[in-house]
């Protein structure tokens, strides 16, 4: 005769999990099924979300052509934000705010046009073909960089209201001085007359400052050539009578 398996004296209920142990495991797999990213930050293995990179790259794209054509006063972080099809919260995942996106776009402007210039520079010789690749760069460099130009001289020669840092300023400085240092070693060889060089090369900056604000990258003549005249008529002035070569 089979003997039935002894009865359990356990109290009713007593195999299910104790409603604290299961509640704390509950709790633990909600919590991190709730622990996300910022809604802009990238998922590990997304394929279809941006790199950070690219959407901080892509941010700046915007605003620097927005800054160009409105102005930094002009411009919100709502409308960058809208542009790029993001939330405002996300923009900030990369910019804490709109001085640090504007500061961003024209550090990185100003340092690549100083090199960019002072390369050109340095493959001539004479003071004079110093200052004329100053201007033949300078116009290079706008034209491919239009917006971020614009931008830029906005802040410095135009009165935005976004105050430059000390980085910015001290590019800014070291570009103009690459300008008036020509100038006035073109003075001192007897190229040029006895000019002041600031003075010079604030007329010419001024030339290169209002050239993409009436310009048209279509029009007829590129911005180099553009440039190329007014450097062949301002030379005229500049240039001694009987200049020592």
């Amino acid at each position: 005769m089979m003997v039935p398996p002894p009865r359990s004296h356990k109290p009713p209920g007593a195999d299910r999990p104790s409603p604290g142990r299961y509640q704390g495991k509950q709790i633990l797999v909600t919590m991190q099924k709730n622990t996300t990213k910022p809604s802009d930050a990238p998922e590990e293995g997304s394929s279809t979300r941006m790199r950070v990179e690219d959407r901080k790259e892509q941010l700046i794209e915007i605003a620097v052509r927005l800054f160009a054509s409105k102005g930094f006063d002009g411009t919100s972080l709502r409308d960058i934000a809208e542009e790029a099809q993001i939330t405002k919260a996300a923009l900030y995942y990369h910019f804490p705010n709109k001085d640090a996106l504007y500061e961003s776009i024209l550090v990185d402007g100003m340092r690549t046009l100083v090199n960019y210039v002072s390369t050109a520079m340095g493959k001539v010789a004479s003071p004079e073909g110093k200052v004329r690749e100053f201007m033949l760069s300078s116009a290079d460099y706008m034209d491919r960089n239009r917006d971020s130009w614009i931008a830029g001289s906005n802040m410095f020669w135009f009165g935005d209201n976004a105050k430059p840092r000390t980085e910015n300023l001290a590019l800014r400085d070291q570009y103009e001085k690459l300008l008036r240092d020509a100038i006035k070693q073109a003075v001192d060889s007897e190229v040029f007359q006895k000019v002041d060089p600031t003075i010079a090369s604030r007329m010419l900056l001024a030339v290169l400052n209002q050239l993409p604000r009436w310009h048209s990258p279509t029009g007829r003549l590129s911005a180099r050539q553009v440039v190329q005249q007014y450097i062949d008529m301002i030379f005229q002035g500049l240039l001694a009578s009987n200049p020592a070569r």
